[in-house]
């Protein structure tokens, strides 16, 4: 395995330090491991670290897989998944958390199980599609969106009543919408199975 694709490794394996940072403890595990304690009063602090810093990772494995000529389709496949497991993650816990309604959450998942769907079949016909320029615009408009809904919405909130966190997650819907939308429409005909 090379460099590019243990850095996306990585980032996976950041997801349920992320969960296990945003969930709330009973006093009982409180009062046996302090840490616990720790998570309850600053967890929310390390899991948006932790969602910057998985989210970074990003980049740095694309950079490094073009730079030194490591772009595989292990690769190619792995990277998308391992944001979609991120923002899945994360989108999930903010319902539980009362920070987002459900049904953006719906819109998100729905969208990245269906691009995860068509890059199987895609696979599977010795194709493997990498993201295109709708699908990364999505992702940066998610990761920004799930960080201000996450700190609620600071430092904006300083300046201004206006709901820049709202805004954020709503262009993100947007954008996610449409982006499936062009997924679909660019990758028809490997949805043409032959019957």
């Amino acid at each position: 395995m090379n460099l590019a694709n243990k850095i996306t490794m990585i980032r996976i394996g950041m997801i349920p330090f992320f969960i296990l940072a945003l969930q709330q403890y009973p006093v009982w595990m409180t009062e046996q491991f302090g840490f616990l304690n720790h998570l309850n009063q600053y967890g929310l602090y390390w899991a948006v670290a932790l969602f910057l810093i998985a989210s970074a990772t990003d980049k740095l494995d694309g950079y490094i897989a073009r730079k030194y000529n490591q772009i595989t389709n292990f690769g190619k496949l792995l990277d998308p998944l391992a944001d979609k497991l991120l923002v899945s993650a994360a989108l999930i816990m903010m319902v539980q958390l009362h920070l987002i309604p459900s049904w953006i959450a719906i819109v998100i998942i729905g969208r990245e199980v269906m691009v995860s769907g068509i890059r199987i079949l895609a696979a599977a016909r010795g194709v493997a599609l990498a993201a295109d320029k709708h699908g990364k615009l999505k992702l940066v408009l998610q990761v920004a969106a799930i960080t201000a809904v996450l700190v609620s919405n600071y430092p904006f909130s300083y300046f201004t009543d206006v709901p820049i966190d709202f805004i954020l997650m709503i262009a993100a819907v947007a954008m996610t919408a449409y982006s499936g939308y062009n997924y679909v429409k660019n990758n028809y005909d490997i949805l043409q199975l032959n019957v």
